[in-house]
């Protein structure tokens, strides 16, 4: 599965990362990673980020486009790749939508 990301120019974290040369920071593109990957899957919340590397600086509104791929044996372990960095994302089960009445689903 694909999806494509990006920073917009006016994000707080650029002032300060780095002046003069804006550079999103890690943690940035690592939550709108995680974020792609859980709509993507539909899965819960992020538990953690086993492993990330970055191997190239990725600036304001630059395109990441990024490939995810479930783990074969971990359905709620997401391999995310780009040409900018990679990781392995683990989420938490997706907690099932309430009835519309407002009751809970059955168990």
């Amino acid at each position: 599965m694909e999806a494509v990301i990006s920073v917009p120019a006016d994000h707080p974290a650029f002032p300060g990362h780095f002046p003069g040369r804006s550079v999103v920071p890690g943690v940035v593109l690592l939550d709108l990673a995680a974020e792609a990957a859980r709509r993507a899957f539909g899965l819960g919340p992020l538990r953690r980020i086993a492993r990330a590397k970055f191997v190239s600086p990725v600036g304001p509104a630059q395109a990441v486009a990024l490939r995810l791929s479930r783990r074969v044996g971990a359905p709620h372990s997401i391999a995310i790749a780009s040409d900018a960095f990679s990781c392995e994302a683990e989420f938490a089960a997706a907690e099932p939508a309430p009835h519309p009445d407002g009751s809970d689903p059955p168990a």
